[in-house]
């Protein structure tokens, strides 16, 4: 049986020095801060961890000390998605072989496959061995995973989950209705996260597991505490945090994620550093509104 994949996820960030070099020290930093406030689990070499600038051999290193800095924990996924399946696999593998507890696997992007196409890339994703978190966000790949289609990925032996990222409410209702909930209890679950942290509650309300996080790169523990309050079924609560986390999740995609992420932990004093091109500094005036809503939530000093 796999581990517990429910609750508040950080999608980690990778935080980088002025030159451009990961810099790994802060990124072993990072980890400990996010297990000090109590999150549920990481997920480090996604989107938000600008994982396509990064070399093979930085990307090993930083499996390696997310590993290690967990210590088994709590759960580990690691990003291991391409548009090519022979790709993808070595990088399931890869996860596997270094100590990741499943794989985060995106929709191919790009190339647009069809069912037929999705279904053999997951089923080699799964083949690997490890377990397979679907990462189905259409806006990056282009290619949503309707509920049909769906029901048939989540039939595959080592499919366990999905990061729901469709931005349709129904959608995703359909998906934890049809699949979740029937295989709920049992030792086959099927996960379902968010990946919009502003649909948190909305997608836990209706039966999902939790959230994979980007603001709670910078806030785990308030961001825990949603995710906790919208599984305890205790929603006054949850409305409470919701809304006064809403501003921040509402402009940390005021530009491209993990831009204005890595800008407000750096004005925290958290490890971030710079993103790689072609992802460029947070603008004057976007800056100027993250700051104003940072401060209003008390989180930077005004």
């Amino acid at each position: 049986m796999t581990k517990n994949f429910s609750g508040a996820f950080t999608a980690l960030i990778t935080p980088m020095k002025e030159n451009g070099d990961v810099d790994y020290d802060g990124f072993r930093d990072l980890i400990a801060f996010q297990i000090k406030e109590g999150i549920d689990g990481l997920v480090p070499l996604g989107t938000t961890g600008e994982t396509p600038t990064l070399d093979e051999d930085e990307e090993e290193k930083l499996i390696k000390i997310a590993v290690e800095a967990a210590g088994g924990n709590i759960p580990l996924v690691v990003g291991a998605g391409s548009n090519s399946t022979r790709h993808m696999v070595n990088y399931v593998k890869r996860a596997g072989d270094l100590g990741a507890d499943a794989a985060l696997v995106v929709t191919p992007y790009y190339n647009k496959p069809n069912d037929c196409g999705i279904i053999k890339h997951f089923e080699q994703a799964a083949a690997a061995g490890v377990p397979v978190i679907i990462y189905n966000i259409a806006s990056r790949t282009g290619r949503n995973i309707p509920t049909p289609l769906m029901e048939k990925l989540a039939a595959i032996p080592g499919i366990i989950g999905v990061k729901e990222a469709s931005g349709d409410i129904a959608q995703m209702g359909d998906v934890i209705n049809n699949i979740a909930r029937p295989r709920k209890g049992t030792d086959n679950p099927f996960w379902v996260l968010s990946g919009d942290d502003s649909m948190t509650l909305a997608l836990t309300a209706l039966g999902g597991d939790g959230v994979i996080s980007v603001i709670s790169n910078l806030l785990p523990g308030q961001v825990r505490k949603l995710a906790r309050a919208c599984l305890d079924g205790n929603y006054e609560e949850a409305r409470r945090i919701h809304y006064e986390l809403l501003p921040f999740m509402k402009d940390a995609f005021i530009e491209t994620n993990p831009v204005p992420v890595k800008t407000a932990m750096g004005w925290a004093g958290l490890p971030s550093g710079p993103v790689r091109l072609p992802l460029g500094p947070l603008s004057g005036e976007n800056a100027a509104l993250l700051r104003k809503c940072l401060a209003g939530m008390g989180v930077i000093a005004r």
